[in-house]
């Protein structure tokens, strides 16, 4: 496995070199299968060989195109993909599906054209056995191999290309028997084995096909994956609510974004802070590219309450106007289609009596007004020295 102590770049380096060794052993073996069988299906007369010998040749032209997104997807992020070239293996991954289901179809199109017509159906030479037996060993063995890469450094590409191997060995383990059925005397099973063959490669096409596709609509996460992430973010010391938990991959990862409901009243700062240790844990305990966590003080899910309301200005003029004096500070909580208001006075403001008079007449005056907290303070409270060695403070 990746260790999860290392960086993004360590480790995206460790997954580039593991899927180039890996697919480099596998275009070497592909490479020699092809020839093999191609060559002794074309001299010992049978089709089903062959047909697994353009199977060999299908995995030869994937594993190219494995090297070619490997090296260009491991990228870092740039101007122009600031998430990174992940979904260049996405896309790999569904060109070989299409290549796959393509060559399926080829193949069992000539089948079944030849299965039509008896007269010219011949029997193999029993060397074509031991290549088709040799081919089993060295697919299966291939397999086992690269799925063992692609799952330690968690590839979808690479987990791909060798279930392709899979399909081979099972495809070699079928025209095993039908060259054997043929041998036997059943000279037909030389064909079936190709038809089957090819019904394989066109099934497997499909899946990678399709679970490629998928990504690149941004489908999400399985409902278990969607679960987990939800119970690390409604974990999170601060966090009272989420809503809008949406993920999608992202190559072997996955994007994730969420709205988390925080205490109305606290500052921004600290909404920010639980935000952020909120995006950490999810990002230290599941296998996730990026986290945007969006703080929220209600849940506003079906609806936003508070969009229509004037913006901060019509407030302070609106204080200013009738109370006639600047406060010193208002904060303003927009919560539930409502406004409350808290109005930091000087000590220089009218007396409290008079003061609740003008605001009554202010809470009547706007209807966005649900309350006003009024409080008064010096000109020097809240305007301590700033702590001795911190950030901005100058120290002998």
């Amino acid at each position: 496995m990746i260790d999860p102590n290392q960086t993004p770049q360590e480790a995206d380096s460790t997954r580039y070199e593991a899927a180039k060794k890996s697919t480099t052993i596998s275009i070497g073996v592909n490479l020699l299968l092809t020839v093999l069988q191609v060559v002794a299906g074309f001299f010992g007369k049978s089709q089903a060989l062959m047909a697994d010998g353009l199977h060999s040749f299908s995995d030869l032209l994937s594993d190219i195109l494995v090297l070619i997104a490997n090296r260009h997807g491991n990228r870092c992020a740039d101007e122009d993909h600031p998430y990174g070239h992940a979904r260049i293996e996405t896309a790999t991954t569904l060109i070989l599906g299409i290549m796959m289901g393509a060559m399926g179809l080829a193949l069992l199109y000539a089948a079944g054209s030849r299965l039509q017509q008896p007269q010219q159906i011949q029997h193999v030479h029993f060397m074509t056995l031991w290549v088709a037996l040799t081919t089993l060993f060295a697919k299966e063995m291939l397999f086992r191999y690269m799925i063992a890469v692609a799952k330690k450094v968690r590839s979808q590409m690479l987990v791909a290309n060798a279930w392709h191997s899979r399909s081979d060995a099972a495809s070699s383990l079928v025209v095993s028997v039908g060259i054997a059925g043929n041998l036997m005397g059943f000279t037909f099973l030389d064909l079936l084995a190709a038809a089957l063959v090819a019904f394989m490669i066109v099934r497997m096409g499909w899946q990678l096909g399709y679970e490629a596709f998928s990504e690149l609509i941004d489908t999400g996460l399985s409902e278990e994956g969607v679960a987990e992430i939800r119970a690390t973010l409604e974990g999170t010391p601060g966090v009272i609510g989420l809503h809008e938990l949406r993920t999608r991959k992202m190559g072997n990862q996955a994007l994730v974004d969420a709205h988390i409901m925080v205490d109305p009243k606290i500052s921004v700062s600290e909404g920010h802070f639980i935000a952020e240790c909120a995006r950490s844990r999810v990002l230290k305990n599941h296998d996730v590219l990026n986290v945007l966590v969006h703080v929220d003080p209600e849940d506003d899910f079906h609806h936003k309450p508070s969009v229509h309301l004037p913006e901060r200005e019509h407030f302070r003029n609106l204080i200013v106007k009738r109370l006639g004096i600047e406060p010193e500070r208002m904060v303003l909580h927009y919560l539930e289609g409502m406004v409350e208001a808290e109005i930091y006075l000087p000590d220089s403001s009218p007396e409290s009596a008079k003061m609740g008079a003008q605001i009554a007449a202010l809470l009547s005056e706007d209807p966005h007004i649900r309350a006003i907290h009024t409080h008064r303070i010096g000109a020097e409270i809240g305007k301590s020295a700033p702590k001795r060695g911190a950030p901005g403070n100058s120290t002998q």
